[in-house]
């Protein structure tokens, strides 16, 4: 891997943590046909059992044209369905028995990219990011 060099600011420097996580992910989910947008998409219809779009906008912080395309993937793969909502613009989607297979087959190797990260980090550090994370998550929301 190509050396790191120092960042500037948190910004960056998370940007660049993200991307480097979502590869490990992204790799293995692949093996399941699924990135690891899409699966915690699917893993969050799976807990919360129906949501709307501004809902899932709002969990994920993920802006309105990103969520968009990847619930339309989504649809097309047969993995969720969307029925009407409070009025004539609102969907609510919900993860179907398809979805549900997905999951099902996506998990070992979702579990797998856990395991390598939390190999390379050690478990102390692996306990210390997850808090630190939720911290981080806390803050920026409120900042």
């Amino acid at each position: 891997m190509a050396m790191l060099f120092p960042l500037p600011c948190a910004c960056q420097n998370l940007r660049r943590l993200t991307r480097l996580v979502t590869r490990i992910y992204d790799h293995e989910l692949r093996k399941a046909g699924i990135e690891a947008t899409q699966f915690g998409l699917l893993t969050a219809l799976a807990t919360i059992g129906e949501a709307n779009q501004k809902t899932l906008s709002a969990g994920f912080a993920m802006d309105s044209t990103t969520l968009t395309r990847t619930l339309a993937l989504l649809r097309k793969q047969g993995w969720i369905s969307a029925r009407a909502g409070k009025d004539r613009r609102e969907r609510v989607f919900r993860l179907t028995e398809a979805g549900k297979r997905q999951i099902a087959a996506a998990e070992p190797h979702w579990q797998e990219a856990e395991r390598r990260l939390q190999e390379a980090l050690g478990s102390n550090a692996w306990q210390q990011m997850k808090s630190v994370i939720s911290k981080i998550t806390t803050a920026a929301s409120t900042a």
